[in-house]
């Protein structure tokens, strides 16, 4: 194995334009495998890193995690992939042997979780490089190029039946969205839920709710555009704040007699989380957060609220443990049990994908899905 030059977007500030550069990508490192990245969508998370101020220090950068592709190479140790093998990438891996991994009680692996500092797990560096320089990753996937190194924790080995170019969503959104109506939340039947902001995760606990029999599913958001879209997804009922002279939450009390069984807060905003909590009914409702903060990330809330029995709980990756869970939900899609091709509102080339970044910005896409040149 030897380094290989491919094409890869890479961002060389935070909020600037994407370019396409030709990058050195080093061969995979014991424990790692180097794939040939198929397909790979747009997730709002991405655009929130790349506008984020916060880790100037960490660029030049490739973004990129919500990917499907082929195993191109493995490295020394590796034994659960070889050359060929089609595999979903994971932003949070799963090494099975942490206390995390072994307590069957959390996703929140303890050895390859959520990488925030642009570099791999094993050794702290990074496997792209530009004319000699490092170029950092991204959640130690970095999608957006024609090949990619990941720590063989965090991919994992999908049924070849599977259609690259639509199973990607699942590495990231739909499956977080899924998760947080079963897994968090474990909707009930004839329950009633609230969802705020419904982009792909926010529909995607729509799907989840609507499959566990929820009997009101209500979607807020202030693009009136979703609400069509909405239908499609199981949202019997659409509300724009923008329409109402009172704040959403009694609204929603209002027309629930009281507040929602569960509610889902999918904006990525500490304030949101209030008002979801405000909308559930006070006794047993539940209120489960998904969205990445884009600021403020501190959250405000009365304690009246839990004094009379709210429960607020987090959720990444839907609470689904990547490597164990995500074969199933493949297999859920493959025997048409949950959608995911209804997401996908846009496909484009690699070239082109600084028109998916300003979709995304401007709300006119749910995913994106971008194409490797082949």
């Amino acid at each position: 194995m030897s380094v290989i030059s491919c094409k890869a977007a890479v961002a060389w500030a935070a909020g600037e334009p994407l370019v396409i550069e030709d990058v050195e990508l080093s061969p995979p490192r014991p424990m790692e495998i180097r794939i040939k990245v198929v397909c790979t969508s747009l997730c709002r998370s991405d655009v929130t890193a790349w506008l984020s101020q916060a880790q100037p220090q960490i660029y030049p950068r490739i973004f990129g995690h919500e990917a499907s592709g082929i195993v191109e190479s493995v490295g020394e140790g590796v034994t659960e992939f070889e050359e060929g093998d089609h595999v979903l990438t994971l932003f949070t891996g799963e090494c099975m042997r942490c206390r995390q991994c072994a307590s069957g009680k959390s996703n929140i692996c303890q050895v390859l979780g959520l990488e925030r500092q642009g570099v791999m797990h094993s050794d702290k560096q990074t496997r792209f490089s530009i004319r000699g320089k490092p170029i950092y990753h991204y959640c130690a996937v970095s999608s957006f190029s024609e090949y990619t190194v990941v720590h063989s924790g965090c991919a994992v080995k999908i049924s070849s039946t599977a259609p690259l170019e639509k199973i990607c969503l699942l590495s990231c959104g739909v499956a977080a969205g899924l998760g947080a109506a079963w897994k968090v939340a474990n909707i009930s039947e004839g329950s009633t839920v609230v969802i705020f902001g419904l982009g792909t995760v926010g529909l995607s606990v729509a799907q989840g709710a609507k499959l566990r029999g929820a009997s009101r599913v209500i979607g807020v958001d202030t693009n009136t555009e979703k609400s069509e879209r909405g239908k499609d997804f199981g949202v019997t009922d659409f509300l724009n704040p923008k329409d109402y002279d009172q704040p959403i939450h009694q609204v929603i009390n209002r027309i629930t007699d009281g507040g929602a069984d569960y509610a889902f807060e999918c904006v990525g905003d500490t304030g949101m989380i209030n008002t979801a909590l405000q909308s559930c009914c006070s006794g047993w409702g539940l209120t489960v957060t998904l969205g990445v903060p884009k600021e403020k990330p501190e959250i405000a809330a009365h304690y009246g609220l839990f004094l009379t029995g709210r429960t607020l709980t987090g959720s990444l990756f839907g609470g689904w443990k990547p490597k164990s869970d995500l074969p199933s939900l493949v297999d859920m899609y493959l025997r048409k049990e949950i959608k995911i091709d209804d997401y996908i509102t846009h496909n484009l080339m690699l070239e082109d994908i600084n028109e998916a970044f300003d979709l995304m910005r401007e709300g006119k896409c749910l995913r994106c899905v971008i194409q490797m040149p082949t």
